[in-house]
């Protein structure tokens, strides 16, 4: 397990985005050691909202995955590839996950093949070795190398998420309000610490909206 700190008072950008930053101090993430984890979890992301998201991964990992329990009570891991090969078509659809079995099964198949190959690829070849895989898109892969690295200059920053919590934190920037043009806004404020205001804002969002940070 390899977990990162990032502390806003050594990054340097915009104080109209680090002031409130700051306030809650460091972040501490903990990477997504399993590729196949990952890519399983960015896949039951694509296209709904967070919170169904969350839910249907959730249920997934309860009917399919390992139980530990810990002192926090018990928590279920991502199925592993090779019982995701498994399931069925009614398996999926009884947990409301008919949208991402093709996706699924793809990526259980390349992870399995693979995965000794994709090992230690620098983030830019590993995105690019995700989207062969079928219903793999650049949303999809992006996110998928963020999670498994903590490099969040991977992240696709024009995502909602992003955007939405750039505004609560910065409302007094006018912030375009297409994806290309918010990802030039973010870029060009974020520069060099791109990755780390990235990791930092979706932080602040998940602890603002929900209480705690993840």
């Amino acid at each position: 397990m390899v977990a990162d700190v990032v502390d806003p008072a050594a990054v340097r950008g915009p104080e109209v985005l680090l002031e409130p930053l700051r306030t809650d101090g460091p972040v501490v993430r903990v990477r997504t050691g399993d590729l196949w984890e990952a890519v399983g979890t960015a896949i039951t992301r694509q296209v709904i909202k967070a919170g169904h998201a969350r839910k249907l991964h959730r249920a997934f990992c309860e009917a399919h995955g390992t139980r530990t329990d810990t002192v926090a009570g018990p928590a279920w891991a991502f199925p592993r590839p090779e019982v995701v090969l498994t399931l069925s078509d009614e398996d999926f659809a009884g947990l409301g996950m008919t949208f991402f079995r093709t996706a699924l099964r793809a990526a259980a198949e390349a992870v399995s093949k693979h995965h000794q190959d994709w090992a230690g690829l620098p983030g830019a070849d590993l995105v690019a070795a995700l989207r062969t895989i079928r219903r793999i898109g650049p949303w999809t892969a992006h996110a998928a190398v963020a999670d498994h690295t903590n490099r969040f200059d991977f992240y696709p920053y024009s995502d909602l998420a992003v955007r939405t919590w750039a505004a609560r934190l910065a409302p007094s920037v006018d912030w375009p309000a297409d994806d290309a043009g918010f990802a030039a806004r973010w870029l060009s404020m974020a520069g060099e610490h791109l990755s780390d205001l990235t990791l930092l804002t979706l932080a602040w969002g998940v602890r603002h909206a929900q209480g705690v940070a993840v």
